[in-house]
């Protein structure tokens, strides 16, 4: 059950990041879960240690970790338009 939440959060963080970073219309739904989750995945490491909070893996939805995730998913879809467009935007 937590791995169907987990795609569902992950989906819609990923979908409100590439309305952030405006690449909503050049990427599917599975781009979107995509991003989503590995952003949620990589802030678990880097953003959550730092603000104090346990990451969105583990199944803890509060207000912490999901900024975490979501600003994750940010940071990640920044990076993925720099190699392919060769700017952040």
């Amino acid at each position: 059950m937590i791995i169907i939440t987990i795609l569902i959060v992950g989906g819609i963080l990923g979908w409100l990041a590439s309305i952030v970073m405006r690449t909503d219309g050049q990427q599917g739904i599975f781009l979107n879960v995509v991003i989503g989750i590995v952003g949620a995945f990589l802030a678990g490491f880097v953003i959550t240690p730092l603000i104090g909070g346990a990451p969105i893996t583990s199944g803890n939805f509060d207000i912490r970790s999901l900024v975490a995730s979501f600003l994750g998913a940010v940071v990640l879809l920044a990076i993925v338009n720099m190699f392919r467009r060769g700017s952040v935007r």
